[in-house]
């Protein structure tokens, strides 16, 4: 090997004076002295760390041995890693295991969220994790991801002990996460969101554009996924998105990718493309959790699928040995048939109903870019369902139907009365309430349930005066009313599951009855059993009276729960 550090100065031949001229390579230096005497393309070398001396050769001669003996040895460490790899990858047993959690238990107050559970995961397998809302499916993710880090039993990574401090410290590690709700910029660009936060910069510390577009483009074809890196996120789909987040996730060095409800918010056609993606990772030897409340997806992708149920663990099977009913029973423990009731057309029950004078129209209400001549009419004691793809413009006329976004054309009629809704402050005050596809938006996390629900119509439940105990009054009525568990007002809402979640939101429109409720996307991301506890509260709204409005893009849910579909 060739030493970089300074030996002791070597004495010419033909000079009795140690005068040393480093070469511009240090590697090896010249007699200054020689070289004067020496031809010009001649000097006196010596071989650095062997001590053996080279007088009157070319210089050309000793980097070429030089660089034949760097190759050399490089070529041979990477030949030693490869065989080493191709080693492991080939004597290591079939179930490798890569993560482990061993007898997990997480405590938040008094509620016992995981009981004791275990579960592990192979390498280069898609996982599946499925249970009703509340099963303890987002305390697992959050305990992998380094959300939660206060919990009992042990985690093993790569074999290997290991209790993550942060987010950024299980990221660190090699666990990424994505979440249902995507962390995108949609103003930058494709390659400015997937070198987000470590963008290369050259020397100045100025970013360097050309190798950042130049990365991410032959990165990106490495997954398959064939974007221009120049164009603003937004301007993709929703879908690819998705995928640009799964390989930000896979370009920070994830060995193991989290996808928490990836499909909740993709039309058909693009969760078949975000498939065909996990396939080809799959074939890269990539591992992935997966978790969703479509369990179509699931026996769709899964090698293996795990069952939660009250924050314990109940089964974990090969996809060859699960079918769809097998998994509902596993999940809730009834009859299959009976649990799919939301799911079918109730066609004599809808025959029936009776329904009162219009409430709420519009007239060819239109927004740039999102809808145009949009026409509804809903009654009172009527479910108008409204059926449409993500991206088909569906949140943009709940936005402007609750004064959140203004129409650029068209009316809006409220009892007959043409009105303009100019804020979602004017539209409470109506009577009209709203439930967004986003739940982000409607809790606040950090604050009590009670606070939550009672936030809307605090002025009517208090006046002047903040009472307490008058707020958790009310809250504990609403949360019996509709079901939330576990029924404690005191409890921080972002503990909940996101099926009770859900229902903590529309408890919060029942303090004050609306005439009219706007239901985008209620039952995104939940289970079965979820979807159909939010779904008889629906019905329930209907029968008080209530002209909904309910906005989905699951086919199964509008044509189950409405009278009336556009």
């Amino acid at each position: 090997m060739w030493y970089r550090a300074k030996p002791p100065l070597p004495m010419c031949r033909n000079s009795s004076a140690p005068t040393v001229r480093w070469s511009r390579r240090n590697w090896l230096r010249a007699c200054s002295t020689c070289r004067k005497t020496c031809s010009s393309d001649n000097a006196c070398f010596l071989l650095l760390g062997t001590g053996e001396r080279y007088n009157c050769i070319s210089p050309r001669k000793i980097y070429v041995a030089y660089s034949v003996r760097r190759i050399f040895i490089r070529n041979t460490e990477y030949a030693i890693y490869r065989i080493g790899f191709w080693f492991m990858a080939h004597t290591e047993p079939s179930n490798n295991i890569i993560l482990e959690l061993r007898n997990i238990t997480q405590r938040f107050g008094g509620v016992v969220a995981l009981d004791n559970v275990s579960f592990d995961l192979q390498r280069g397998e898609i996982h599946s994790i499925v249970g009703e809302n509340g099963a303890g499916k987002s305390t697992l993710i959050k305990i992998l991801s380094g959300v939660h880090t206060q919990y009992e039993g042990e985690m093993h990574f790569h074999g290997s002990p290991v209790r993550f401090h942060s987010p950024a410290d299980a990221k660190a590690k090699g666990i990424g996460t994505i979440y249902q709700e995507l962390s995108i910029v949609p103003s930058l660009s494709v390659a400015e969101n997937l070198f987000l936060g470590r963008q290369p910069v050259n020397k100045l510390g100025i970013v360097n554009w050309r190798q950042m577009y130049r990365e991410a483009k032959t990165y990106l074809a490495e997954l398959g996924v064939q974007l221009d890196v120049k164009r603003p996120m937004g301007s993709y789909a929703l879908g690819e998105q998705q995928m640009v987040e799964v390989a930000r996730v896979l370009f920070s060095g994830a060995d193991v990718i989290i996808l928490d409800e990836p499909t909740s918010a993709l039309s058909p056609p693009e969760a078949e493309r975000l498939f065909e993606f996990m396939a080809r990772l799959k074939a890269q030897n990539k591992t992935m959790i997966f978790i969703t409340h479509f369990l179509e997806d699931v026996m769709r992708v899964s090698d293996r699928i795990t069952v939660l149920k009250n924050g314990q663990h109940v089964t974990t099977v090969p996809k060859s040995e699960a079918s769809k009913s097998f998994l509902i029973q596993q999940m809730i423990g009834g009859e299959a048939e009976t649990l799919m009731a939301s799911y079918t057309i109730q066609s004599d029950a809808h025959a029936a109903d009776s329904h009162g004078e219009v409430v709420f129209e519009t007239n060819r209400l239109s927004k740039s870019r999102q809808f145009s001549g949009v026409n509804l009419s809903v009654r009172a004691g009527e479910v108008l369902g409204v059926y449409g793809f993500m991206g088909a413009g569906k949140t943009a006329l709940a936005n402007c139907l609750f004064g959140y976004e203004q129409p650029d054309a068209g009316e809006i009629k409220l009892q007959g009365k043409p009105v303009r809704i100019k804020s979602s402050t004017v539209a409470r005050k109506m009577g009209i309430a709203y439930v967004p596809n986003d739940r982000k938006l409607s809790i606040f996390p950090g604050k009590e349930v009670y606070k939550n629900i009672t936030i809307t119509y605090l002025d009517r439940i208090l006046g002047q005066i903040l009472s307490k105990p008058k707020e958790v009054q009310v809250a504990e009525e609403k949360i019996k009313q509709v079901g939330v568990y576990p029924p404690d007002p005191m409890i921080d809402i972002a503990h909940l599951s996101g099926g009770n979640q859900q229902k903590a939101i529309l408890a919060k429109w029942l303090v004050k009855t609306p005439q009219v409720l706007i239901l985008n996307e209620p039952t995104r991301g939940m289970d079965v059993g979820a979807k159909d506890d939010v779904l008889q509260l629906v019905r329930q709204f209907k029968q008080q009276g209530m002209a909904i409005v309910l906005i989905s893009s699951e086919p199964e849910i509008v044509l189950g729960n409405s009278d009336r579909i556009v």
